[in-house]
């Protein structure tokens, strides 16, 4: 489906007696059409491992009435998360700290090897330390401090699809690489 322009009412005006309209596109030009959103104990411990762990950069950082960040919008490459905390009034909480989030966020890094450092000096966990894969890429899998589960990678190799198939069916069928 096209991103057509749709008819919008302007909502800085506040009064109730104007009805002025815009033309926008219902999906932003600058936006990706996924943006998965992380619900937090701690918005701003997951903000430091984004950081130090991703290169992400804060593009937005709202406090609540506290002055503690309660929502963050974060570039990582071309992707975007928005990190948010915990709210009574919402459903959605932050995942046990035991490893068991039923989502896993793939995020290819500079140095697999780096980041699984930073993960931990950050205050997250290894699930399974860094090794090469049969695909090309070394990857880990580490646990950030909110419970939010990352496979982070990086390219070490290039890879046709025959030789995938290959060192998997070697993996399978037990035969030596």
């Amino acid at each position: 489906m096209p991103n057509t322009l749709v008819m919008a009412k302007i909502t800085e005006c506040q009064c109730s007696s104007c009805e002025e309209f815009v033309m926008v596109k219902p999906i932003p030009d600058a936006s990706p059409r996924v943006i998965p959103t992380l619900v937090c104990r701690n918005p701003e411990k997951e903000i430091e491992f984004c950081e130090k762990v991703l290169d992400a950069e804060v593009r937005v950082r709202r406090p609540g009435p506290d002055g503690n960040t309660i929502h963050a919008a974060l570039v990582v490459g071309e992707a975007q998360i928005i990190i948010q905390a915990e709210f009574p009034q919402l459903a959605s909480k932050a995942p046990q700290k035991d490893g068991s989030s039923p989502v896993v966020i793939f995020v290819y890094v500079e140095d697999v090897d780096r980041a699984v450092e930073m993960a931990m000096a950050v205050g997250g966990s290894v699930l399974l330390p860094a090794q090469n894969q049969f695909w090309g890429d070394r990857s880990a899998r580490v646990m950030d401090p909110s419970g939010h589960v990352w496979t982070v990678a990086s390219r070490i190799e290039e890879t046709s699809e025959d030789q995938r198939k290959q060192r998997w069916d070697d993996i399978r069928t037990g035969q030596p690489r």
